[in-house]
C-alpha cells in the first residue's frame, strides 16, 4: 500500500522490518527490535498498531500507545503491556478472549465501533444481484499467529456458480487503495478472514466467513445479517434476498483522533 500511496499517504521516512513469524521468527524479533530501537531514538510519542515489538523499543521516556482490536493476539499482547503507556481497544473488546493485556498499568481507553469505521465510508449498493452472482474470493495463506485453529478450507464447487473475482492474501494484484470500492461493487464475499469480513460487513455486501476465529468485532457483526459464518447455504439465500446495511456509523475515526491528541 506503500508503493501505491501517492495521494493517500503524505510522504514520510520510512523503515522496514521484518515480520517476526515462520522459520526463523526469533532472529527475526531480535533484528527487528535493534532496528526499531535506532529509527525511534528520540521519539517523543510511539503510536503502534498490533506491533509490540515497537512499544518494547520505543524511548522510556516516550508515549507508547498500544492499539489493538484482536483479543486472541496473546503473545503481542504480552510484550506489549508492561511496556505501553496508554492501551486503546473497542467497546466490544472481550477480555474473555485477551489473556492477560488488560492486567496492567498501562492507561486503558476505549472507543464506539469497529476498525472499518476508521477507513471506510459508507457506499450505496445495487439492491438485484447480477447472474451469475459476482463474488470477491479471499483466502489466507495460513502462516498467521493464529491461523492454525481458526482457518477452515473453503469448498472449490461453492464457486463454480458465480463470477469470482480474487484476493487472496499476498496475489491480489489491483489497487490496494481502491480494494474497498471494489468489494462495495460485489454481490457478496467469501473470505476466511475476520479483517476483510468486517469491511466487507460495513460496506453493505453480504459475506461468508469461512472461519472458527473468535472476535469481539465478529460478535458485533454476528447481529447484522449481512455476516454468515460457516453456512453455504444460507449464504447464497442472503445473495438473493439481501438486507439493508447498518446505517449506524460511529465517528470511530474522530474518537481516537481525539484520544491521542489529549494524552
Amino acid at each position: 500500500m506503500i508503493e501505491y500511496g501517492d495521494g493517500h499517504l503524505p510522504r514520510r521516512r520510512t523503515i522496514w522490518v521484518p515480520r517476526a513469524t515462520g522459520k526463523g521468527r526469533y532472529r527475526k524479533a531480535l533484528s527487528r527490535l535493534f532496528k526499531s530501537k535506532r529509527a525511534l531514538k528520540g521519539c517523543d510519542q510511539v503510536i503502534s498498531i498490533g506491533a509490540p515489538l515497537e512499544i518494547r523499543a520505543a524511548p522510556k521516556s516516550a508515549q507508547r500507545i498500544y492499539i489493538t482490536d484482536t483479543e486472541v493476539n496473546h503473545l503481542a499482547h504480552k510484550l506489549a503491556r508492561n511496556k505501553a503507556t496508554d492501551i486503546i481497544i473497542p467497546n466490544h473488546f472481550r477480555e474473555d478472549l485477551s489473556g492477560l493485556l488488560l492486567q496492567t498499568k498501562a492507561r486503558i481507553h476505549r472507543i464506539e465501533g469497529l476498525h472499518g469505521h476508521v477507513h471506510l465510508r459508507p457506499s450505496l449498493r445495487p439492491r438485484v444481484a447480477s447472474s451469475p452472482p459476482k463474488i470477491l474470493l479471499r483466502r489466507l495463506k495460513g502462516d498467521g499467529v493464529h491461523d492454525d485453529n481458526e482457518i477452515k478450507p473453503i469448498t472449490e464447487d461453492w464457486l463454480s456458480s458465480f463470477e469470482i473475482t480474487l484476493a487472496d492474501e499476498d496475489e491480489f494484484s489491483g489497487d490496494p487503495w481502491s480494494l474497498d470500492r471494489l468489494i462495495a461493487s460485489m454481490d457478496g464475499v467469501i473470505t476466511q478472514s475476520t479483517t476483510l469480513a468486517s469491511e466487507a460487513v460495513l460496506l453493505g455486501v453480504p459475506t461468508l466467513l469461512v472461519s472458527n476465529a473468535q472476535r469481539g468485532f465478529l460478535d458485533v457483526l454476528g447481529k447484522n445479517k449481512l455476516l454468515i459464518r460457516n453456512d453455504f447455504s444460507a449464504f447464497k439465500e442472503l445473495l438473493n434476498q439481501p438486507e439493508e446495511p447498518d446505517s449506524e456509523w460511529p465517528d470511530t475515526r474522530q474518537q481516537l483522533t481525539q484520544i491521542i491528541e489529549n494524552l
